[in-house]
């Protein structure tokens, strides 16, 4: 179960706002009051609509105050994050332009002149890159940069300068090579992503100690993303529920944020009783991607009603993403349940329907061209999903390479017992499994083989540094292959923590 709420009652924001309401943080026009508090904490709850009357509020009462085109912004930026609707998107970027203008003919003596302007960049930026948008984005990226870099020298003791920069310099850090990172050099910007987690831990360790204790919530949504998507930290699934553990239960942000690193870091039954007991009614926001989440975590445990959460998320969704994944694990539901004539067709809704913008979904594409998966493979690969290692070792153990007839399925099968030993620690069987899913694979367009000479590197890691930098090297040296920019940039990582 969750654990209770520490904090966060509305009948603290008077006290809040009078810490927050000295002179160097709260100037004339730029008034983070009660009303505004109210506001923030609404959309950090995803209670959207409540968050737009208490903004249109004041508005009424303060039409001067540019702390609304800055809240307006959150709001739009958790609308689209929760819709994934390229055409909201559209419609909505044309706020952009008029928020910026009204903030930036404001006080510039007070820290939120830069920074409100530094935040409304960077939100357009991540959004803007989840469609592809890169040149744009690296712009808006290097605006928020630069804004939040001259704020900090003029007002140093501004702790929220850091949640900006921590965000940008680890995603920079962990960019892999191509045209976001090119683009963003040519403006001078370098990041690191070690600095950048060191600097959203200290935030997330230190806000609830200050009078900046209300962008608490803000700073762990950052730092969680970095830690789960940009880090793949090993330490993401403890970080994460310890830094969200005082955030309220009511919000909906804080149920998506524990299942979703739950999902991606072996607890997948706590996934499921998160978003079983999470809040729900008609103050929040819509946010499909929670059956899809749920459809994800029952399947990893070979629970085929998995295909009702599939299904509403499609038919709820109004967004472009996850389309072509949530077809395809149906097609997998259907070929486990013996149905082929059901995979085919749901295989072929994946090639036709939906768009590439994610990962998940240029993955669900190719496995959808990809021949029919090997239903001993599939359920293993899925059990490792939810780290249920024992029952896909189980079913690894119980055949062998000579099983599978095809390079692909070897590959696989090689590649899959090895991330099983590899997670219960059995190294030396690991490290042999890894090395045959090299053999067989290297010259295969999958990602098995370049993936397993990533994996060997984080053992050898442990002990032998040598062959730890071999091993990525390895992977930098396949080509052609699946995910072949994201490996690449996860064993340049590797060398670099190595000293190369």
């Amino acid at each position: 179960m969750l654990k209770p709420l520490r904090i966060k009652r509305y009948t603290k924001y008077l006290f809040l706002c009078c810490c927050l309401a000295v002179p160097n943080l709260a100037l004339a026009n730029f008034d983070f009051n009660a009303n505004c508090l109210k506001a923030y904490q609404n959309i950090f709850e995803l209670k959207l609509a409540t968050a737009r009357q208490l903004i249109a509020n004041e508005k009424k009462v303060h039409p001067n105050n540019s702390i609304v085109p800055l809240l307006e912004n959150y709001v739009d930026y958790f609308y689209l994050i929760t819709t994934e609707s390229k055409t909201e998107f559209d419609r909505l970027e044309a706020n952009k332009s008029a928020r910026i203008d009204q903030i930036s003919d404001d006080d510039k003596t007070s820290p939120y002149y830069l920074y409100a302007q530094a935040e409304i960049n960077l939100q357009w930026a991540l959004i803007r890159g989840r469609y592809g948008a890169y040149l744009t984005a690296a712009r808006e990226i290097n605006r928020a940069n630069n804004m939040l870099q001259d704020n900090s020298k003029k007002f140093p003791g501004f702790h929220l300068n850091g949640k900006g920069l921590g965000l940008i310099n680890a995603v920079i850090g962990a960019l892999p090579d191509g045209f976001l990172k090119s683009t963003l050099s040519t403006f001078g910007l370098r990041g690191n992503l070690q600095q950048g987690l060191n600097m959203l831990d200290k935030l997330a360790e230190n806000l609830p100690k200050s009078s900046y204790e209300p962008f608490y919530e803000e700073t762990v949504f950052y730092y969680a993303y970095v830690l789960s998507d940009v880090a793949k930290s090993p330490q993401a699934y403890a970080k994460t529920m310890k830094y969200t553990a005082r955030i309220a239960d009511s919000s909906l942000l804080k149920s998506y944020l524990q299942a979703y690193v739950c999902t991606r870091n072996g607890h997948n039954d706590e996934a499921i009783e998160i978003l079983t007991n999470r809040p729900s009614g008609a103050y929040y926001q819509a946010f499909p991607y929670l059956d899809y989440l749920m459809g994800i975590a029952k399947l990893n445990k070979l629970d085929y009603s998995a295909s009702a959460s599939f299904d509403r998320f499609l038919q709820t969704n109004k967004g472009v993403n996850y389309i072509k994944d949530a077809n395809l694990h149906l097609g997998w539901i259907a070929l486990l349940k013996g149905d082929d004539a059901g995979y085919n067709a749901y295989a072929a809704k994946a090639k036709s329907s939906g768009y590439t913008y994610q990962e998940r979904d240029k993955q669900a594409l190719n496995d959808a061209n990809a021949p029919v998966p090997n239903k001993n493979l599939l359920k293993a690969r899925l059990l490792f999903d939810g780290a249920y290692l024992s029952k896909a070792a189980e079913l690894l153990n119980g055949t062998n390479a000579d099983d599978y007839t095809s390079p692909k399925d070897k590959a696989e099968y090689y590649y899959r017992l090895g991330r099983i030993n590899d997670d219960l620690g059995k190294d030396e069987l690991a490290l042999a499994n890894y090395q045959n899913a090299i053999n067989v694979g290297k010259n295969l367009k999958y990602y098995y083989a370049a993936k397993a000479a990533i994996q060997m590197g984080k053992i050898y890691e442990k002990s032998n540094p040598a062959k730890a930098k071999a091993s990525f090297n390895t992977a930098i040296g396949m080509k052609n292959h699946e995910y072949e920019s994201s490996i690449e940039a996860e064993a340049k990582q590797g060398l670099k923590r190595l000293g190369n």
